[in-house]
């Protein structure tokens, strides 16, 4: 694999991971939302009213369900419900906690979450609803249960995050590959045989021959510097130097 090569195969897996985990994404929202959510899926109770409902032991979602004649948005007003659940003989009641869920509306027709209930044991059970719903088209509470692939959210999400990281990586791995020298192309290449410019002859210096006081001139140069130094005292340097004058 080239230099080049590599940064861009790794732009090309970010960006396939984006799209996978992006289309997964919105596609598993929209399933569990519109397709695996079977909110009603034990029943309904009309509000006011009371029923007997078979429920299953473990979790439980309650919705208020009704009818709307517009587009309802996220905001969408809950009314004052309660309700009331009777377990069989012998079974302890369950356990319920406020959960408000997204508000759901397929052909006018609307639930949002309000509830969840933790069912000790399986049986029938006993509900009594009431609430304040006037001015509410044909209003219920419905028992059921979430979408059970609500954990492919998370993993299509995760794939969303790690391709976004993935491709900050291969485009700061890619802006350094450009930055680096790149060879010569065949055409740039210097062809030998081709004739090159040789440079100018260099004129020949004449030779210099230093004389013997240029000589002792630069010895006692040296001697200075040493006793200026400290490599010689006083009395080495004169002696050095009288005998350089005297040679």
């Amino acid at each position: 694999m080239s230099r080049r090569s590599g940064p861009r195969v790794a732009i090309l897996s970010a960006v396939l991971t984006l799209v996978i985990g992006g289309v997964g994404l919105i596609a598993m929202l929209i399933l569990n939302a519109f397709v695996f959510d079977d909110y009603n899926a034990y029943g309904e109770v009309s509000i006011p009213g009371s029923t007997s409902l078979q429920l299953p032991a473990g979790e439980v979602t309650v919705n208020f369900h009704t009818m709307v004649t517009g587009s309802p948005s996220s905001g969408f007003p809950i009314p004052d419900l309660k309700f009331n659940v009777t377990p069989p003989a012998g079974v302890a009641k369950p356990q319920v906690t406020e959960s408000i869920g997204g508000t759901t509306t397929v052909n006018s027709d609307t639930h949002v979450q309000v509830w969840v209930m933790q069912i000790p044991q399986g049986g029938t059970y006993d509900i009594e609803t009431d609430g304040n719903i006037n001015g509410y088209i044909n209003p219920h509470l419905a028992f059921g249960h979430g979408s059970s692939y609500g954990w492919l959210t998370w993993v299509f999400g995760g794939l969303l995050a790690f391709g976004v990281v993935e491709l900050v990586v291969a485009l700061m791995w890619s802006a350094r590959s450009a930055k680096r020298a790149r060879p010569l192309a065949p055409e740039e290449l210097l062809s030998f045989d081709e004739p090159t410019a040789s440079p100018a002859p260099l004129h020949s210096l004449p030779n210099y021959t230093p004389s013997d006081q240029g000589v002792r001139l630069e010895q006692l140069k040296e001697l200075a510097a040493l006793r200026d130094s400290g490599a010689l005292t006083e009395d080495e340097f004169e002696a050095e130097k009288r005998r350089i004058l005297e040679s």
